[in-house]
């Protein structure tokens, strides 16, 4: 029976049998099986172990091994092994490409007998609620497009080392403290607590090109923003991928999952920042579903949160020039007129940049990025307009004059303006066709008009538009207003002093 050890008895009456019987039944009637039957007759046609056969061919690398390669081995220990045949191939042209894999071998049995030691890498166990990971992942390599251009981005990536929890954040510039503060509160009030720990590869990229007084700020703004949330910072050694190894993996199965939402839509065009920020929000949260379990049990081990978020932006105070704006970070920002000549608080996010006059929130303007010439603008033509009403001349030689067309249409127009008026002429028409846009707030129905016009190859004809988008006197209706009679605000008094009572 298998498993069962043949006794002598049963080796004696199985030999007696085969002399009249098949292998078969003299297994049967011996009592055990005919596979066992067949291992026996095989052990016993099996001749003793042959000595080693002696190499045929001569060795190779005889003469080279132990005056020349080894040596090489002993001065540069981490020398590939592919160069040590090359470096051989050209000391020797009588060698046979075909030892390359005999030189290999010896090299790694070499090494494995007379090598330095190597690093070990200690596998750690994670328990819930201990340590975060953050780092940033660029994405530049998908393609994405807003309106058809191209989204220059990367993503913040957040994740807790038991349980796989993960947040993503859309950052539009680089690697900066403000980004990485920004996308981590955002992670830690989206998880609803803490972990003990919170590590990052040393802010690489904020911290480069600094001087030593700006690096010592970020550190205690980082080891601050920590402090906050009452995490421990922790770096990872520059150079040692491994350390933070449970984000870097996760870094390639998110820009993998990426980018199959990407190929399964179609389409890498989106029509706006927001709708690509959710399609990475929907990733990130069915994820995060499949992890549903563990990511339970480790929110029930976090710290928990502060009342408030701490700040995760910088501030920079700007003075409003004749220009009708401000210059931060080498980018021209447009304000209201009104402004000129006064100082604003600013404080920059990612995306954004929140404008103070005192205490007061003015406005909030998209955070300008510098192009080729490391300069950029960002223009608001409703805050220049009614001065350009004034000089619409000055439209044609603006620094910032592609900035100023709202929509492509008023671009397209131009262009046509040009090419059939006079460059007086098309400055007047375009600066009151956008004139009109703000005053009519019309911008959208009116870009429709003008790319109509332009594909049926007409010029916008000022005195039609401004009668279908300006109201006829006449056509308003007559809203008559009658003050209702004194008594009635008695009856209300009287009735409120009764639901009191």
């Amino acid at each position: 029976m298998p498993g069962h050890h043949i006794t002598d008895r049963q080796m004696r009456l199985y030999m007696k049998l085969r002399e009249t019987h098949t292998v078969a039944v003299a297994a049967a009637k011996a009592g055990f099986g005919r596979a066992s039957a067949h291992r026996l007759k095989i052990g016993a046609s099996t001749s003793p172990e042959k000595p080693r056969r002696e190499r045929r061919r001569p060795d190779p690398l005889i003469d080279i091994w132990a005056s020349e390669i080894v040596p090489m081995l002993e001065a540069a220990p981490g020398l590939r092994a592919v160069a040590i045949y090359e470096e051989m191939l050209r000391l020797h042209p009588e060698l046979s490409s075909s030892v390359r894999r005999t030189l290999e071998r010896r090299i790694r049995d070499w090494r494995a007998l007379h090598g330095q030691e190597q690093e070990v890498i200690f596998r750690q166990t994670h328990e819930p609620g201990r340590m975060g990971l953050s780092d940033f992942t660029h994405m530049a390599d998908l393609g994405v497009t807003v309106e058809g251009r191209p989204l220059e981005h990367i993503l913040y990536h957040y994740r807790l080392v038991y349980s796989g929890f993960e947040h993503a954040h859309v950052v539009l510039g680089g690697e900066s403290y403000v980004a990485l503060a920004e996308g981590l509160q955002g992670a830690l009030w989206s998880l609803g607590g803490a972990p003990k720990q919170h590590r990052s590869d040393s802010l690489s990229a904020a911290f480069r090109n600094q001087e030593d007084e700006a690096r010592a700020d970020l550190t205690t703004r980082y080891e601050a923003l920590c402090a906050h949330y009452g995490m421990e910072p922790t770096r990872n050694n520059r150079g040692v991928a491994h350390e933070n190894g449970s984000i870097e993996s996760a870094h390639g199965h998110l820009k993998k999952r990426v980018e199959d939402a990407l190929a399964m839509r179609g389409s890498r065009d989106f029509a706006n920042l927001d709708e690509y920020r959710r399609l990475i929000d929907e990733i990130i949260g069915r994820h995060n579903a499949r992890h549903s379990a563990r990511i339970a049990i480790e929110r029930a081990a976090l710290q928990a949160l502060p009342k408030n978020r701490t700040i995760d932006f910088e501030e920079a105070i700007v003075s409003v020039t004749s220009s009708g704006g401000f210059t931060l970070r080498k980018i021209f920002y447009s304000v209201p007129s009104r402004l000129i000549g006064h100082r604003l608080r600013v404080r920059l996010y990612d995306d954004r940049l929140d404008v103070y006059l005192g205490s007061s929130l003015q406005m909030t303007l998209p955070r300008g990025r510098a192009g080729a010439s490391g300069r950029g603008h960002v223009v608001d033509y409703r805050h220049v307009i009614h001065s350009l009403r004034r000089k619409p001349g000055a439209f044609i030689g603006l620094a910032y004059r592609d900035q100023l067309f709202p929509r492509q249409a008023y671009a397209r127009t131009f262009e046509a303006l040009l090419a059939g008026r006079s460059e007086k002429e098309a400055c007047r028409m375009i600066v009151d066709l956008l004139f009109l846009a703000h005053e009519r707030t019309c911008e959208a129905e009116l870009a429709k008009q003008l790319t109509c016009g332009l594909e049926a190859g007409r010029l916008p004809d000022m005195k039609c538009l401004r009668e279908r988008f300006t109201p006829d006197p006449a056509a308003l209706p007559v809203v008559t207003v009658s003050p209702p009679p004194l008594s009635v605000y008695n009856e209300l008094t009287n009735f409120s002093t009764e639901m009191a009572a």
